[in-house]
Formats: C-alpha cells, sequence, structure tokens
C-alpha cells in the first residue's frame, strides 16, 4: 500500500487528534467551512478528484479493508488506520477502506468556462445533498456547463453529496451564490432563463433549449420564489398524468437536461 519515499504513520486510537478532526470533517459543514478541507470516501471517488487537481492532504487507509495500492496524491500525508477506527469513521461503513482529507476549491461564477451555446442548470435552496448529488451526476452525462447552488441549505461539500454524485462533483463545475447574483450573471451573459413551476407554463419540450439556457429548480415542498418566476424569460412543466402533482428534483432536472441535449443533438427526431 506504500508509495516509495512516503512516510508511514499508524494510527489504532480514536482518540488521536486526527480521527477527531475526520469525525468532525464527516458531521460538521462548519468544521468544513473552518478549515477548507472535506471528505472524500472510496478509491475511485479519490482518484477522481486527484485527477481534477485537487489537493489531498490526507490518506487514511486501511490495509486490512483495502488491500490494494492506495491512490497517487503527490505530497499527502499517508496515515494506516485499524479496521476498528475505520468503521468508526467511514461515512458508508467498512466498504472500501480508503479515506481522504482533501482542500477545498474555490469556486465562483466569475471562474466558470462557458461553452459557446452554454446550458446551466439553476437550483434554490435544495436541501438534500443526495438530491444534490444525483442532479450532478445528470450534469456529468448531459454535458452541462455548471450547476449553480443558490441561497444553499447544505454546504456543497457534504460527504453524502459527494458520494451520491459518484465522481461527477469533480467534473461539473458547482458554485454557491445567491439568488439575486445568479440572475445578474445570467442576464450579463445572456442567457435564458427558463424556470420549472405549474403555474402559468408551457410544457417542456414546447421550448427552445438550443440557445444559451438556465434551467432554474426550486424546492420540492415550495418550488421557486418570486424572484425567479419574475427573471424567467419563459415558465415550462412536466406533464403529470398522475395522481401526484409533482417529481423528486433530481429526476425532474434529468428529464429537462436531456430535454435540451435531444433539442441540439436530435433536432428533427
Amino acid at each position: 500500500m506504500n508509495h516509495d519515499n512516503w512516510p508511514t504513520e499508524r494510527i489504532s486510537s480514536t482518540q488521536n487528534p486526527k480521527i477527531k478532526q475526520l469525525l468532525e470533517l464527516q458531521q460538521k459543514s462548519s468544521a468544513r467551512r473552518q478549515s477548507g478541507l472535506f471528505v472524500v470516501e472510496g478509491k475511485r471517488e479519490i482518484e477522481h478528484c486527484i485527477n481534477n487537481g485537487y489537493q489531498v492532504e490526507t490518506l487514511f487507509c486501511c490495509p486490512e479493508i483495502f488491500g490494494g495500492e492506495a491512490p497517487r496524491a503527490e505530497g499527502a500525508r499517508l496515515i494506516e488506520v485499524t479496521p476498528a477506527i475505520y468503521n468508526k469513521v467511514a461515512y458508508r461503513g467498512g466498504t472500501e477502506g480508503i479515506i481522504a482529507e482533501v482542500r477545498a476549491a474555490d469556486r465562483t461564477l466569475e471562474g466558470l468556462k462557458l461553452s459557446e451555446r452554454p446550458l446551466v442548470v439553476v437550483l434554490e435552496s435544495v436541501e438534500k445533498p443526495g438530491n444534490l448529488g444525483a442532479i450532478l451526476r445528470s450534469a456529468d452525462a448531459a454535458n452541462v456547463d455548471a450547476v449553480i447552488v443558490c441561497d444553499p441549505l447544505t454546504d456543497l461539500y457534504n460527504p453524502n453529496l459527494i458520494r451520491s454524485s459518484v465522481g461527477a462533483f469533480f467534473y461539473v463545475p458547482c458554485v454557491a451564490t445567491t439568488s439575486a447574483a445568479c440572475i445578474k450573471w445570467l442576464k450579463q451573459h445572456h442567457i435564458r432563463i427558463l424556470t420549472a413551476q405549474l403555474q402559468d407554463s408551457c410544457f417542456y419540450y414546447e421550448s427552445n433549449m438550443k440557445a444559451p439556457t438556465a434551467i432554474v429548480m426550486g424546492t420540492e415542498a415550495t418550488g421557486l420564489t418570486d424572484q425567479w418566476r419574475q427573471a424567467a424569460d419563459e415558465h415550462i412543466r412536466i406533464p403529470m398524468l398522475g395522481a401526484v402533482d409533482s417529481l423528486n428534483v433530481s429526476v425532474s432536472a434529468a428529464i429537462l437536461m436531456f430535454e435540451a441535449v435531444r433539442q441540439r443533438q436530435f433536432p428533427y427526431r
């Protein structure tokens, strides 16, 4: 498991300060915010993280569970832990055997690189990190330029978000900002705002998504606030043919993203 010339330590106590810090990073957004660190679990996710330029500060490996070669993270501190410690700190149990503490990136609207015809997904106050992770996974598949989270109720480095994105978090630019700042930015870049809402809306497949487009979605409970409804260039909805009047936000987002893909790549079908 060791790399050449890497210092190796072994921790066997759950009272070790490094283990306490790792647990705090898993459990508390305030700890992630104050330290500028977050946690990535699993070899594949850590490799995605490294391949996209993130700095791994510390790798925690449990050889009894992991048993492989640790991902090559230049400059990272490598610490071996016991199975008991790993099972205590692991977010998803003793299934992987490797966890990393990673330096967070500074992501801003101004730093986003857009394509010639950008497709952007905007989420207002989405509170479930699992939903956001699933949206990032679909956004990667649809080659979306960015996912912008406005007035977030969960931080972007929540471990459940990282896990549920299956590595997509490291490929899709994701920015947290305010709704006001996002609306201003979209208008400056001449990106049409399509808000998903039931009221005063057309079916999503009747809307033109070939131009630069932002698909904007709110929470499942309350939908979008008035500032987005008023800023919109068009209101769209998904037909609901059953008794329930809403879909999970990640499912709705995927439907709308791939309608944009269909229109742009298969316009005559």
